[in-house]
């Protein structure tokens, strides 16, 4: 009991270090505990000239939900950015204040591009890269991809963050200005139908859209990202058809939905809804009794239906390709990760942090989000295609957890269907039955790519050698070797390994930071293995952190200079003043900043001679007590007390660097430490 009680002491003493460090609002996060909702508003935007009208389109749907939502459950939790242009790309801006989200997209200008493609591709693996699990992004452009290298990178990250994103494309004719020595020629150009081709398979994959507008137009295509920025908004039914043909789609509604809106994209697309009372309406009829509200602009249409619960069906009949999206709002969801049998000592399932294999049984965890009385009676896989559909055999596993077992996991690409019922109302005799679905495609693949490398550290300037291994359960031969970094830093592997049925071939990424790369950086790579023909592929996600080495593992010092009162019986009108000199010890890396922990009084702080960070500090005598948080540039920490009524008593802990910079790695938040 004594061992246990000092590990709990000494967990609760680093832990309030590392808040001291890292702020309230970050530590918060670091928790899992949000202030709003869980949605990040996540912006991708080319900056090439003639982006003037979309990123005017941008600033305006951000200022209205900054305006709209900051202090409600629908805040966003996380407020991300990342600008392209040609050849650059970045920085990621990640900030959860909305004031800065705003002055960032403020700032943004569009200019420059020199010819017509970007690196649209390389801004969204970045953004990729630094987004949270299960983010909606939303990428502006006018231009083709210039690094279509990077498909099978993006949709890997896609895969591997769940990530939903969204093309907003303002390229039907666009004008573009190249810039040449002495001149200036002014440029007409069509986006071609391979470069739309590859924003919609991204879309696709992801199950997003790819929104198709003019620029006059982009404003009013906007309005997804506002219904995309409710917080709890669930995916009914979502479905592709390329090329497009005849079909018919169905969806439940619970009586925990509302706000029910289809989406849809394509050219002449047409289809007929029913609801469960049996009643139908055209999509062209905006005044028959199930659409509240339509709107259609480009390749984009947006029905709201008239909430009723039970079972709808969606009759297209279209022969255009297509994407379909059925979405409300509802507390009720789900999160599913693939499960393999560990290889460690302990035996049992793990999480498959890539592609499942393809072709053989497989295990499913499903965990039930926003609601203690909803149970999962069916988890199916159901092929892109919709001809066929697995049903696995559902186990409660308690707390929400349910675990599904299937004996063939598809070959072909496949979505996650699980329906349920609900019964929030004890009273109620029969339950309600929802139905959800994931909104990204999911990809088997007889290829295993692993590393022993999950994270680590890079030293700036010093080579990393990341070992991996290849294996194959499908035919054998040369398979493609890529990695790829979001940083774009200097890395070396073979570009090719044989691998035969049922072995493993090894390899290895060697990847450099530059010298000057700031400490704190994270860096996200990507390999990737691809059979013979293309006709199969897997990848590893890899994490990484840039760490200059620590040697100061000294917290600040505080002593006292002065501590002054006039305090009477009437305490509200007397002061006491304190003065309090900090110093890093010799060889230290310097005072970062000086916050409160304790007291409602004023704190000014001032550097001196000798790198001496001076503290002043007036309360009323109300307020006896003050204890200061400082902080040095590699993140020590120290507590410094004090109290005009008694003895003053100093405190001062070491908080490992290390730790710090890994609990700000998993945030993802740039901390000057």
């Amino acid at each position: 009991m004594t061992a246990a009680n000092m590990a709990i002491a000494a967990t609760s003493e680093l832990l309030e270090d590392i808040r001291g460090a890292a702020g309230d609002k970050t530590f918060l996060q670091l928790m899992g505990i949000n202030k709003g909702s869980s949605k990040a508003l996540f912006f991708v935007i080319d900056t090439t000239g003639g982006m003037s009208d979309d990123i005017d389109a941008v600033r305006a749907v951000t200022s209205s939900i900054i305006d709209s939502k900051v202090g409600t459950k629908d805040e966003p939790s996380l407020y991300i950015l990342v600008p392209f242009n040609d050849p650059d790309f970045g920085p990621l801006l990640k900030t959860t204040d909305p004031n800065v989200f705003k002055n960032a997209i403020d700032s943004l200008r569009a200019d420059g591009g020199g010819d017509s493609p970007e690196m649209s591709l390389s801004g969204l693996q970045l953004a990729l890269a630094g987004a949270p699990p299960e983010s909606e992004i939303f990428l502006f452009t006018d231009a083709p991809a210039k690094d279509t290298h990077l498909k099978s990178t993006v949709i890997a990250l896609i895969e591997r963050t769940k990530s939903v994103v969204n093309f907003m494309i303002t390229a039907a004719l666009r004008s573009r200005r190249r810039r040449q020595v002495g001149d200036s020629e002014q440029q007409q150009s069509r986006m071609g139908v391979s470069d739309a081709t590859l924003y919609r398979d991204l879309a696709q994959v992801s199950g997003g859209l790819a929104i198709e507008v003019t620029k006059a137009e982009l404003p009013a295509a906007t309005s997804i990202i506002t219904q995309s920025s409710t917080s709890s908004l669930v995916t009914l039914l979502q479905a592709n058809r390329n090329p497009g043909k005849a079909d018919h789609f169905t969806f439940s509604v619970d009586e925990s939905v509302r706000n029910i809106t289809v989406y849809t994209t394509g050219t002449s697309t047409t289809f007929t809804l029913t609801n469960p009372s049996g009643v139908s309406q055209e999509s062209t009829n905006n005044r028959g009794p199930l659409i509240t509200a339509s709107q259609s602009v480009g390749n984009f249409q947006t029905l709201q239906l008239k909430a009723e619960t039970g079972l709808w069906e969606i009759q297209f009949v279209s022969t255009n390709p297509y994407i379909l999206k059925v979405v409300g709002v509802s507390a009720i969801d789900f999160l599913f990760d693939f499960l393999e049998v560990s290889q460690g000592p302990l035996g049992g399932l793990e999480i498959i942090d890539n592609r499942p294999r393809a072709g053989v049984n497989g295990s499913l965890l499903v965990t039930v989000t926003g609601s203690d009385t909803a149970t999962v009676t069916e988890v199916l896989l159901v092929e892109s295609s919709g001809l066929r559909q697995v049903i696995g055999s559902v186990e409660a596993k308690g707390g929400g957890n349910y675990l599904a077992r299937f004996d063939r996991i598809p070959a072909e690409e496949f979505v996650v269907l699980v329906k349920g019922q609900n019964n929030n109302d004890s009273s109620r005799a029969t339950s309600v039955n929802f139905q959800r679905q994931s909104t990204t495609s999911i990809r088997a693949s007889t290829v295993s790519v692993r590393s022993p490398d999950t994270a680590g550290v890079l030293e700036p300037g010093t080579p990393l050698s990341v070992s991996f291994s290849v294996a194959t359960s499908g035919a054998g031969g040369t398979f493609s070797i890529q990695a790829t970094n979001d940083q774009n830093f200097d890395s070396s592997f073979p570009s090719s390994l044989i691998v035969e049925t049922g072995s493993t071939a090894n390899g290895a990424v060697d990847i450099t930071a530059p010298s000057n790369t700031p400490s704190g950086t994270d860096v996200t790579l990507t390999i990737e293995a691809e059979a013979p023909g293309g006709t199969d592929a897997n990848y590893v996600v890899l994490r990484f952190t840039v760490l200059t080495p620590v040697t100061d593992f000294a917290p600040p010092v505080c002593q006292k200079v002065s501590l002054q009162s006039n305090c009477s019986d009437s305490c509200s009108s007397s002061m006491w003043e304190l003065s309090v000199q900090v110093t890093d010890e010799d060889g230290g890396s310097g005072v970062d900043r000086v916050s409160l922990r304790q007291g409602n009084g004023t704190l000014n702080t001032s550097l001196a001679a000798g790198n001496i960070t001076m503290v002043s500090y007036d309360a009323s005598c109300c307020s006896p007590d003050v204890e200061l948080v400082v902080v040095d540039e590699v993140g020590n920490v120290a507590t410094c007390f004090y109290s005009f009524q008694r003895a003053v008593s100093l405190s001062s802990r070491a908080v490992p660097s290390f730790l710090l910079f890994f609990c700000i790695t998993i945030l993802g938040l740039n901390l000057p430490f």
